[in-house]
């Protein structure tokens, strides 16, 4: 549960969304929400459909982070693949973060200085 509970947060990040607004439009709490999101509450299955609605993504999509398939070897396949899901998202959640710093443009020399200094004439 506590990697839906990440995908949740993750996606509110993706989307530049705060506690406080995301709470408004799902009609829960902003303390609920945060309980949410730190795996303190399980969100129900009524919340997810609000959830998939709000983000116009597939339910199905939020309850990949919630399945307990498991391959030939008894590993379930969303503990394999959902952490390198969850990596990504905050891979991606930390780029959109960093500012952006303008580069300067480069200095240009005119065209006669440029074949001056090559050719030193």
């Amino acid at each position: 549960m506590r990697q839906l509970c990440e995908a949740l947060r993750l996606l509110r990040v993706f989307h530049d969304m705060s506690q406080t607004n995301l709470a408004d439009k799902l009609q829960i709490s902003k303390s609920f929400l945060s309980e949410i999101e730190s795996g303190k509450k399980e969100p129900t299955l009524n919340l997810l459909n609000r959830y998939a609605a709000e983000f116009q993504i597939p339910l199905s999509s939020l309850l990949f982070f919630t399945e307990q398939v498991s391959d030939r070897r008894g590993v379930s396949v969303s503990d394999r693949v959902a952490p390198k899901v969850l990596r990504l998202l905050n891979w991606i959640a930390a780029k959109e973060a960093e500012p952006v710093i303008p580069k300067k443009p480069a200095h240009r020399q005119s065209g006669v200085g440029r074949k001056k200094d090559r050719f030193g004439t």
